[in-house]
């Protein structure tokens, strides 16, 4: 099973690393001077509502003679683009002055959409050789203090400014004639002459670093400042936790280890106390093992699909504008290790001594994938009613389910049944008594939810200096290059959401309650619930968003992404308590 595993892992390593951007059709990119080098027109949107983009000629634009549309991968359909050719014909170093693209008379409704799209910051990209460019639709003029006094204006002249090496595309630039505008105020038929002009300029920029422009912004020394700044706070943050608790549970646990050995050795009547009396109780299996066991198999899952994901990135195969290889990646590498979600969960679940494993691969399976599909559902509903290219078409609805019905269910099916057939038992160094003992009072807080607060909070302060840039990069116009440093920030996270939940998984044995399993999934879990606590705060103080849509797709995607952190850090904090405590009971004689 392990062998089937990393090959299909390997085959997706190699299909993604060949994952290509948006490809033109000069598969070269050489041309000679005349050749037409395509130019493709991608999507319009508010500018900050990065959701919701409808297709370029849903305004009324001018439109080409022969309106082609581009096929796109997997990855950059579910990014939203949907690429026509655009009307504006940049042949290699030719040069253009105010070329007339169309003229066209604007009816009262066409005039009072592109208001309402001026009115809400709309803006446009386009693909040139690959190369992305955008520009804003046009401008609002408030000298009058009312709103009722703005002006609205379309901008119908756009220059651009290509640089070429030899007989390669470089870097292309585009702007705006401000003066070149139509007035969209009032509700009139307006006549509108759409110009443009083409610049052609020589540059030394080799070919292989024309992306690099791209990923500058994110390199930048201020922003690296705070890269690092964010790595030092983390890193602080695990040397303080990590050494107090190595001192503190060190310490403690040799006095309680020579505590015991002594009580041993005294009279037999002592009354018992402290975590060694629980031995009896402490690998007694939990609760709704089946749902205990799926949510470690999806939960280890999810983090074998973000290593994977680190791997490739710190490979280069997600540069900037490559952000379909990344749904792609998500898409191909989760269908591909669901086998390792069922036999993790199956091969558990028969440890626990469940009997009813087909359940609980039904469940393991639908755990993660349930709560995704329903939050699909819903939002590309929403979708459909605000005719946005963020709707999947059904064709891509179809290939998904069949990744779903082809490779990721008979995958799930073959890793259930190898943890099945897979008869190791649970390894636990003390019997279990036949009857629980009595868990005495405890204080407030050492109740589940006070436990996952704490063990929350330390793991989301060691990375939301971080989580800025992320969102900003997901749920904005930033662009996020710095894997290798959000590397180390993950491998901090999963060090101190595994010592906290050590720590606290003590401090509750120590209090003689024995019900440690499902209260260290859940501690570990917590901090998903402090992202998604992020969101709230980033939604309302650090961004400008806006709208039922962009509402609903931003807190329902990081809905199943903090639910998806939830499960994969639960599974890191419980695996860290587990081994700590068959350590410790290792380590003492059991009667």
């Amino acid at each position: 099973m392990g062998k089937v595993v990393a090959m299909s892992l390997f085959i997706a390593f190699v299909f993604l690393c060949g994952v290509s951007p948006v490809r033109s059709d000069a598969s070269d990119h050489r041309y000679k001077e005349g050749d037409p080098v395509p130019l493709y027109a991608n999507k319009v949107g508010p500018f900050h509502n990065p959701s919701e983009t409808y297709r370029y000629f849903d305004l009324a634009f001018c439109m080409p003679d022969d309106v082609k549309e581009k096929k796109e991968a997997l990855g950059e359909v579910l990014n939203g683009d949907r690429l026509v050719s655009a009307p504006y014909k940049l042949e290699f170093q030719r040069d253009k002055d105010s070329e007339v693209v169309c003229k066209r008379t604007l009816k009262k409704e066409e005039v009072a959409q592109f208001r309402s799209a001026v009115r809400k910051d709309y803006y446009f990209q386009m693909y040139y050789d690959d190369l992305p460019i955008w520009g804003f639709i046009g401008k609002v003029d408030k000298d009058g203090k009312d709103p009722s006094d703005y002006k609205y204006y379309l901008y119908r002249h756009i220059h651009f400014e290509i640089f070429y090496n030899k007989d390669r595309v470089i870097e292309i630039n585009v702007r705006t004639d401000p003066n070149a505008v139509v007035d969209l105020t009032e509700d009139n038929e307006v006549d509108v002459e759409f110009l443009y002009t083409v610049k052609w300029k020589d540059t030394n920029t080799p070919f292989e670093k024309r992306m690099d422009k791209y990923s500058q912004s994110s390199s930048l020394p201020h922003h690296l400042e705070i890269h690092w700044f964010s790595i030092i706070n983390s890193c602080v943050t695990v040397l303080l936790l990590t050494g107090f608790l190595a001192t503190i549970l060190m310490r403690v646990l040799k006095n309680d280890f020579v505590k015991y050995a002594h009580d041993e050795e005294s009279a037999e009547d002592q009354e018992e106390t402290g975590w060694k009396y629980l031995h009896g109780d402490v690998f007694r299996f939990p609760k709704n093992k089946s749902l205990f066991a799926a949510a470690l198999g999806s939960g280890t899952q999810l983090f074998t699909l973000t290593v994977f994901i680190f791997i490739l990135a710190l490979v280069g195969v997600f540069y900037p504008y490559n952000r379909g290889a990344l749904f792609t990646a998500l898409v191909v590498i989760y269908a591909l290790t669901s086998g390792i979600a069922g036999y993790t969960a199956t091969s558990f679940y028969c440890q626990l001594e469940g009997t009813n494993w087909v359940r609980n691969l039904l469940l393991t399976g639908c755990l993660f994938c349930g709560p995704l599909f329903l939050t699909f559902v819903f939002l590309n509903t929403v979708a459909i009613v605000y005719n946005s290219t963020a709707a999947l078409p059904f064709g891509t609805i179809l290939v998904i389910v069949l990744i779903w019905t082809l490779v990721t269910s008979p995958l799930l099916v073959l890793g259930g049944i190898a943890g099945k057939n897979n008869k190791a038992e649970f390894q636990a160094p003390c019997r279990t008594t036949k009857y629980p003992r009595e868990i005495p009072p405890l204080p407030w807080y050492r109740g589940a939810i006070p436990q996952m607060a704490m063990a929350g909070f330390l793991p989301f302060s060691a990375i939301y200096i971080e989580l800025y840039y992320i969102f900003a990069s997901v749920w904005g116009h930033r662009i996020y290059t710095i894997y290798s440093i959000l590397f180390i920030v993950f491998i901090i996270l999963l060090i101190v959401t595994a010592f906290i939940t050590v720590a606290l998984t003590y401090f509750q044995l120590a209090a003689e309650d024995h019900e440690w399993w499902w209260r260290s999934f859940l501690c570990g879990g917590s901090t998903g619930l402090f992202i998604y606590a992020y969101c709230l705060y980033y939604y309302y103080a650090r961004s400008d968003m806006s709208g039922f849509m962009q509402t609903s797709f931003f807190f329902g995607y990081m809905a199943c992404i903090c639910y998806g952190f939830f499960l994969m850090l639960g599974t890191i904090g419980f695996r860290a308590a587990l081994l700590f405590v068959r350590h410790i009971y290792r380590s003492i004689k059991c009667e």
